[in-house]
């Protein structure tokens, strides 16, 4: 089987180290845009090589492939679909695992399937460590019911959400709202209660009224997690603000969530043991630089 990637970051190496994992022989190569960085190419070049991945140096020497994983930054999602679609043919499976919305993945579909390939809208469901692969996800569009048992029997942890383009990653785009929220609300609230000299009574005050979050780790991994990912996450939301828009809804909520997380990520600080460590670095961080 011949399987490629269409961008090498966290979620690809990720999928690629637990499919590598399996008994069953494959082919993989892999292209991504940075390898077109001078700065940036050297690294990128590494993670595929230390895999054993070949290094493609065009999108279009990855057509070939059975499958091809578009795993790249949102706003390059239909640009590098545009980029490999006049090298598909028929046979080609195009997963589309990028964090975009519905539209942006209706009108990717319609490119790659222009070119005569198959296209399935993936959306991966919770963070891809340590499962990879095997992380929940849910699959759309007109291959999808076909596709479903193949990808079960390589270990994915697939579920149908519907049979057009878009259906899964709407799931995805809505729960993020609350997700990427509850994360952005948490951290804000927590910053507060520290510039305010009222950190102990907050948390103990917010631990009381809502205890199933489970306050004596809670805290600690909505700020790892905007802290270490908020680039991405923020990226997300952003896609997650374009669904609600055309949903004749609040899209700015999720633009303002956008903006906690990168601010989040720009701190710079590394998570401390102890929460309060943590958030008073971070509170100094963000004074140190505030939001443009």
């Amino acid at each position: 089987m011949r399987i490629a990637f269409l961008g090498f970051g966290e979620a690809a190496r990720a999928f690629h180290d637990s499919l590598a994992a399996r008994p069953e022989d494959a082919q993989v190569r892999a292209y991504d845009l940075l390898l077109d960085d001078p700065e940036q190419a050297g690294a990128i070049r590494d993670a595929m090589e230390s895999r054993g991945v070949m290094v493609a140096v065009s999108p279009g020497e990855l057509a070939d492939a059975d499958w091809i994983f578009s795993a790249v930054t949102a706003d390059q999602s239909l640009a590098a679909a545009e980029a490999l679609a006049p090298h598909l043919g028929q046979g080609a499976l195009f997963i589309d695992i990028n964090s975009v919305s519905p539209q942006r993945k209706r009108d990717t579909a319609k490119v790659i399937e222009a070119a005569g390939a198959d296209y399935l809208d993936m959306a991966v469901m919770a963070p891809v460590h340590p499962r990879g692969h095997a992380t929940p996800v849910l699959i759309a569009g007109s291959p999808a019911a076909t596709l479903l048992p193949h990808l079960v029997a390589l270990g994915f942890d697939a579920a149908l959400a519907g049979e057009a383009p878009g259906s899964a990653t709407a799931i995805k785009m809505v729960r993020s709202v609350f997700v990427k929220g509850l994360e952005a609300v948490t951290v804000e609230a927590l910053l507060a209660a520290e510039a305010s000299g009222c950190f102990e009574e907050i948390l103990a005050s917010l631990s009381q009224s809502f205890p199933g979050l489970g306050w004596d780790n809670f805290p600690d991994y909505q700020f790892e997690r905007t802290i270490r990912h908020g680039r991405r996450r923020a990226a997300e939301m952003r896609e997650s603000g374009v669904t609600l828009d055309a949903l004749g809804l609040n899209g700015d909520l999720c633009r303002q969530i956008a903006q906690t997380q990168d601010r989040m990520a720009a701190s710079g600080i590394r998570p401390d043991t102890d929460l309060q460590t943590t958030v008073a670095r971070v509170l100094e961080a963000r004074r140190l630089k505030p939001a443009s």
